[in-house]
């Protein structure tokens, strides 16, 4: 691992704390809606996998260990372990694989691949993960659980959106990230 790789995971730990500034927006069920998981698409569209899902790692230990990086000042163990905990484990993942399919591509991903990879990243990885989660922590069943995570399906769409264009954008500014 390069000094570079160091700082690049540093920076998306960074970012994924900065996007926190964004208050969360509380629904009945429990999870709220916040703007901080466009960090794993970010960090895995701009980086790559291994950086992308490192940066990631770094972000929940430092939640974990008490910082309050979360959305509205939260930290601590505790709110990983809180009924949105499998949203914010299954950012990991979705960091490596979103980043995994931008890299397949040398870099020169279109904006609709992009869009695509970050789809499949934020809706097809991290919903399954999360909605387990939710299920289990709050005791309700896997199809209620399915059903209160549709209100966030609008919300990650412009996520991915905006993801896919700023990655994008930044890939043509400076090339070699990846």
């Amino acid at each position: 691992m390069t000094t570079r790789d160091l700082v690049y995971i540093a920076l998306f730990a960074a970012i994924s704390a900065a996007t926190a500034i964004f208050p969360p927006i509380a629904l009945p069920f429990g999870v709220p809606i916040v703007v901080q998981s466009i960090a794993p698409l970010l960090a895995g569209s701009i980086i790559g996998a291994w950086r992308g899902a490192l940066s990631i790692v770094l972000f929940i230990a430092l939640v974990a260990i008490g910082l309050p990086l979360l959305s509205g000042g939260r930290g601590g163990i505790a709110q990983l372990l809180a009924p949105a905990g499998g949203f914010v484990f299954s950012w990991i993942i979705v960091a490596a694989i979103v980043g995994w399919l931008i890299q397949r591509r040398h870099g020169n991903a279109g904006l609709v691949y992009r869009i695509a990879s970050n789809l499949f990243g934020a809706l097809v990885i991290s919903y399954p993960i999360g909605i387990v989660w939710l299920s289990y922590s709050t005791g309700m069943t896997l199809q209620a659980a399915a059903f209160a995570a549709c209100a966030f399906i609008g919300g990650d769409i412009i996520k991915v959106i905006v993801a896919s264009v700023v990655s994008r954008a930044v890939q043509r500014a400076y090339p070699i990230i990846i």
